[in-house]
């Protein structure tokens, strides 16, 4: 018996096309935002900063801002819950809420490609 190739779907080949359209460089534009020197505020920062130096090196601008020292800020971006990261570029817009932990969940959801070692 034959083995048949898979048949790809339209949207997957859309989402294929798009993928390889991408500028080769984009850059990031993220803000992490927390609520003074707490476990969780340091977790999150460290842990964004690994992923954004091992998948983004040189393609990254990460601002953090402390919500005790510029409030306005959380408003501004309707930040609800401490520790949260914003993706503002590129686009689309994504928000992150918690301190990062999951590496694979944080790189899907900024649209960073990395390949699984299993």
């Amino acid at each position: 018996m034959e083995n048949k190739p898979e048949k790809i779907s339209k949207p997957e080949v859309d989402v294929f096309e798009e993928f390889l359209s991408r500028p080769p460089q984009e850059k990031y534009l993220l803000r992490l935002f927390i609520a003074g020197n707490t476990p969780n505020s340091n977790r999150a920062f460290n842990k964004i900063k690994n992923i954004c130096e091992e998948y983004l090196p040189g393609r990254y601008e990460l601002e953090v801002i402390d919500i005790y020292e510029q409030p306005e800020m959380m408003e501004q971006e309707q930040i609800i819950a401490i520790p949260t990261l914003v993706k503002k570029l590129p686009p689309p817009l994504q928000k992150f809420i918690g301190d990062l932990a999951n590496t694979e969940k944080v790189l899907l959801g900024l649209d960073i490609n990395y390949y699984r070692s299993n």
